[in-house]
């Protein structure tokens, strides 16, 4: 059984491979290594996995139609976990076509090889952001979502979409998973707890938007990818109870489904920074600013459907668990660098 893992060297993509790898599983990693973030970091996450056997690594974009189409010719993935993605709301308001490049292209070349290779599950990430100005919550997969604030969230709406289309004319199985403010050893460095972690320890200010009024379903890594696997083993089907009179947002008569997966405990902003302050042993000193452009105030995951999927399982870890374990590594990471 071979794994293709896209965005292998970014943040999930490096947790994923590395448990598919522990079970024995071989795994092929694709990753363009762009440099929207330090490179030094992605190029330390593959080495972690480059070590390994069972590993195969190759450079490619996801949005190169002959390179995606050459790779799937290659190899007989028998399952797909796709993130590679651009990610990040704010950056979408200055960047726009680097979205529609790595999240509509590049989807469309991963559904294209999946349907040909007749891969048996296609598992991949949406996001949290896709419920937009939504503000009943907790989310659930049955809300409507065609309401995005962020270039960024209508990607990921339409990933979920285009995957439908090629789960009911081809029988594609897929899952779409909505992560839920993924943090934890190895993270990315835009996301604002690096930024604090590294800002804080440097005394330099960090910047709180909306004034620190935000909630945020802080999910651990480790769930995440325990999350990630469970659903992999569970390929999408047909759901029996769907009735295309009164749809269910969530399922279908096609092998296709959407899952939340966050840890299902908002958190606010300043209880973070907070539990942030604790593990590194300083106090931050905060600028406080206005609401940013795309920015929703709160979310906040019901994960009803994940757990009854997986037998009970749902992420739990305390944020002040994870976010020590999260300082514990930037401390090391930080002084190797």
């Amino acid at each position: 059984m071979t794994t293709l893992v896209t965005g292998s060297a970014g943040f999930i993509g490096l947790h994923v491979a590395q448990r598919l790898l522990a079970r024995g599983e071989a795994v092929v990693g694709i990753d363009n290594l762009n440099d929207y973030y330090d490179v030094r970091l992605k190029h330390a996450r593959l080495a972690l996995l480059q070590g390994q056997g069972g590993f195969a690594f190759e450079p490619l974009d996801v949005a190169d139609r002959p390179g995606m189409r050459a790779l799937f010719q290659r190899h007989r993935f028998t399952r797909v976990v796709h993130l590679a993605a651009q990610a990040g709301v704010r950056h979408s308001l200055t960047h726009p076509h680097a979205y529609a490049d790595a999240n509509l292209v590049g989807f469309v070349n991963v559904l294209e090889g999946c349907r040909h290779a007749g891969v048996q599950h296609l598992v991949y990430a949406s996001s949290s952001s896709v419920y937009g100005g939504n503000l009943r919550t907790p989310f659930r997969e049955s809300d409507g979502v065609d309401h995005p604030v962020s270039l960024y969230a209508a990607t990921k709406r339409a990933n979920e979409l285009m995957a439908h289309t090629y789960s009911h004319l081809y029988r594609l199985p897929t899952t779409g998973l909505r992560f839920f403010t993924v943090y934890g050893p190895w993270g990315r460095p835009d996301m604002a707890y690096f930024k604090f972690t590294k800002a804080i320890l440097a005394g330099e200010a960090i910047p709180v938007f909306n004034h620190g009024r935000l909630e945020r379903d802080f999910t651990y890594i480790d769930d995440i990818v325990d999350g990630v696997i469970g659903v992999l083993d569970r390929p999408a089907a047909p759901d029996p109870a769907y009735d295309p009179l009164q749809p269910d947002a969530a399922t279908s008569n096609a092998p296709w489904r959407v899952l939340n997966i966050g840890n299902a405990q908002p958190v606010p902003l300043m209880d973070f920074i907070a539990a942030i302050e604790d593990a590194l042993g300083t106090k931050a000193r905060m600028d406080m600013l206005p609401m940013q452009p795309g920015d929703v105030l709160a979310t906040h995951a019901d994960t009803t459907r994940l757990a009854a999927l997986l037998g009970g399982t749902r992420p739990a870890t305390p944020v002040r668990e994870g976010v020590a374990r999260f300082v514990l590594w930037y401390r090391q990471y930080a002084a190797r660098a």
